[in-house]
């Protein structure tokens, strides 16, 4: 308020007070002047600034955020390093880098291929008449996401934490797949398969599951990913192993892992990398994350020594090689049942996983002979098969388990019910799996699938790197 204003403010005030003290007789002309000053007063006075309206509180806990933070560098980890030095160390010298080369390319293109296309296609509502298989367009290129935006579908953490998560997941499946082929394809055509197989099969499949498609209507339970990764993997090994044909050699001549060291290596970052697959995908620094890490452990724990065992008791020998398949056939049976089993749930999913993966790695393999170089099939697809059907049923109350997302009040368990929607899922997702990947491979063989004799027999690293792991 100036100067001026606050004396004529003022100076109606005191006639206002005059007039009362003075003439108080006169109420008439006392009751006339008080509101003219007053009006006078409001007249001259500042507005007071209107209450701006109440910022919409937050929903990101900077808690969560950090814990998926740390999750999504722990996938990383069982990438790169963890399952190139796995893929790596099972190779032949001659090809080591190569398959850590294959490993490596794929992961890197699907992490591309994730920001621009692939989130909008898992993550966001599909085509009408389409949306039970393949998400939409609107987030091409991650268009309109903010720095502070929450996630959709995790509204506790911000949009870029989920996306990244979740592209940690679709780049580990492609490279999964890399295993069954490995040591016998060309370059070209595995850039090929690393743009053209996530479209057709993971980004659908993960969609199905996790997105809002036809599984996850259904009620299919996967915690972190025995269909979507999992079982996805392990029948795209399969599928290219059967068109690549055979590594030269094979049932012929010994074919021996050329550094088992590089493979226990390479388990053991998997192993703890895995901590992230499964207790990151709670989706928070919570109870069910607390869940998810201990049966992560006793699950592998107990896969590990049942495959040892398993050895032991059919040849008398428990070896590194099986230790190391154990772990890794334990991790995959526990994933999609991380968060819904109990720990003794978990022991069992364990002990029954490795003995059946044993049976398919040493002897149906052979009698139906493919060439699944390093058993992504055998131990993948068939763990994660085991532990998705296994949902169903240890999931039940009775065994410990948490009833899959849980029930409502007065609803009880239907595990028969529950267990025919796992196996049903199953179902689904090999088929469309198998036949998705033979659609990228007939792609593929259009400009060649596989090196030529002389350069299997000599080498891929040299031959199509230019490079060689060791020198004498």
């Amino acid at each position: 308020m100036s100067f001026c204003s606050m004396v004529r403010a003022g100076g109606f005030a005191l006639l206002a007070a005059i007039a009362m003290g003075v003439a108080a007789p006169d109420i008439a002309f006392a009751q006339e002047v008080a509101p003219a000053a007053e009006a006078v007063a409001a007249e001259v006075a500042p507005a007071e600034p209107a209450a701006e309206p109440a910022a919409e509180e937050s929903t990101i806990d900077s808690g969560d955020t950090s814990w998926m933070l740390v999750s999504t560098v722990l996938v990383v980890l069982m990438i790169l390093p963890g399952l190139a030095l796995f893929y790596g160390g099972l190779a032949r010298s001659k090809n080591v880098l190569s398959v850590i080369m294959q490993v490596s390319t794929v992961a890197i293109v699907g992490f591309i291929a994730w920001a621009l296309w692939g989130f909008s296609l898992t993550f966001t509502e599909g085509p009408e008449g389409l949306n039970g298989f393949i998400g939409g367009t609107s987030k091409f290129f991650l268009t309109g996401i903010g720095v502070d935006d929450p996630s959709a579908v995790l509204s506790n953490i911000p949009e870029y934490v989920f996306i990244s998560f979740q592209m940690t997941f679709a780049a580990i499946t492609a490279a999964l797949a890399v295993g069954g082929f490995a040591e016998r394809i060309k370059f070209l055509p595995l850039v090929i398969f690393a743009v053209l197989w996530p479209l057709l099969s993971y980004y659908p499949l993960a969609h199905m599951v996790w997105g809002g498609g036809i599984l996850a209507e259904d009620g299919a339970l996967d915690f972190a990913g025995g269909t979507v990764v999992h079982i996805n993997a392990g029948v795209a090994g399969l599928v290219g192993a059967l068109f690549v044909g055979h590594r030269l050699g094979y049932k012929k001549e010994p074919l021996p892992p050329h550094s088992l060291v590089l493979t226990y290596i390479g388990a053991a970052l998997l192993w703890v990398g895995w901590f992230g697959f499964n207790a990151g995908s709670a989706g928070a620094a919570n109870g069910l994350a607390g869940l998810a890490t201990i049966n992560t452990l006793l699950a592998t724990a107990a896969a590990g020594f049942s495959w040892i065992l398993t050895e032991w008791i059919t040849k008398g020998k428990a070896s590194g090689l099986g230790l190391a398949s154990g772990v890794i056939a334990g991790l995959v049976a526990i994933t999609p049942a991380a968060g819904f089993v109990g720990p003794i749930g978990a022991i069992i999913l364990g002990l029954i996983a490795s003995p059946i993966c044993v049976v398919f790695c040493a002897g149906i393999k052979g009698m139906l002979n493919y060439d699944d170089a390093y058993d992504v099939f055998g131990i993948h697809g068939v763990a994660g098969i085991i532990g998705a059907i296994g949902t169903g049923v240890l999931t039940a109350p009775q065994f410990g388990g948490t009833a899959g997302w849980g029930l409502e009040e007065g609803q009880t368990y239907d595990l028969v019910g529950q267990t025919i929607t796992q196996t049903v899922a199953v179902g689904v997702s090999i088929v469309w799996v198998a036949v998705a990947t033979a659609i990228v491979f007939v792609v593929m063989k259009l400009v060649g699938l596989r090196v030529s004799k002389e350069t299997e027999q000599e080498g891929l690293d040299i031959n199509a790197h230019g490079e060689a792991a060791y020198h004498s």
